[in-house]
């Protein structure tokens, strides 16, 4: 069962990302904030629910959230900071965006800094812990598949629209037939003999 609060201020922001393992596309982060009676059978960590679910959740989050904020990190930006700095930075990017400012900031994972001086906790498993984290989760989830959808028009050859970048099998080999395009990230180990040394 997720709880609704985690420190007991009535404006506190959950914020969580996706697509940090991903070799192409970007990172894509949201923070919410939800009224404190806030409610939904379907709502969990967004990678125990089906597309359709989270596709359904997406409105309701959005329509009953006191402020949320989705923000890209797009994969040259990912390159040059790195992919947890990336996650961080679209973290705050969002509760930049947000309408009302937050009390406290509910983060899932186990890294975050500092933004302004508002109080922060980071919680492992936070988006199957905390609503606010789940819903988060959710958003930034589906804006990202929404994403990779489009740029799959351009690049189908990758299947993005069904591997959402992920290093699975079908996307390694068609880097190795295609080679990289402009969405892949350079600074990820896109195929794994890219480790082994020619002699």
């Amino acid at each position: 069962m997720l709880k609704l609060n985690y420190s007991g201020f009535s404006l506190e922001v959950g914020t969580d990302e996706a697509g940090r393992g991903c070799l192409s596309g970007p990172v894509v982060a949201a923070a919410v904030i939800l009224p404190p009676n806030f409610n939904h059978d379907l709502l969990n960590d967004s990678k125990q629910l089906s597309e359709k679910k989270r596709y359904e959740l997406r409105p309701y989050i959005e329509k009953e959230a006191l402020a949320f904020g989705v923000s890209f990190i797009h994969q040259d930006e990912v390159d040059e900071i790195n992919v947890l700095q990336a996650s961080i930075t679209g973290m705050h990017r969002s509760i930049e965006q947000l309408s009302v400012e937050p009390e406290f900031i509910i983060v899932d994972g186990n890294k975050f800094k500092q933004y302004k001086e508002i109080p922060h906790e980071t919680i492992i498993k936070g988006d199957a812990k905390y609503m606010s984290i789940a819903a988060a989760s959710v958003l930034a989830k589906t804006y990202r598949d929404d994403y990779m959808e489009k740029i799959h028009q351009e690049f189908p050859q990758y299947n993005w629209k069904k591997n959402k970048g992920y290093p699975t099998k079908e996307h390694r080999n068609a880097i190795r037939e295609f080679g990289a395009t402009i969405h892949h990230r350079k600074s990820f180990k896109l195929l794994p003999e890219q480790l082994k040394l020619k002699l």
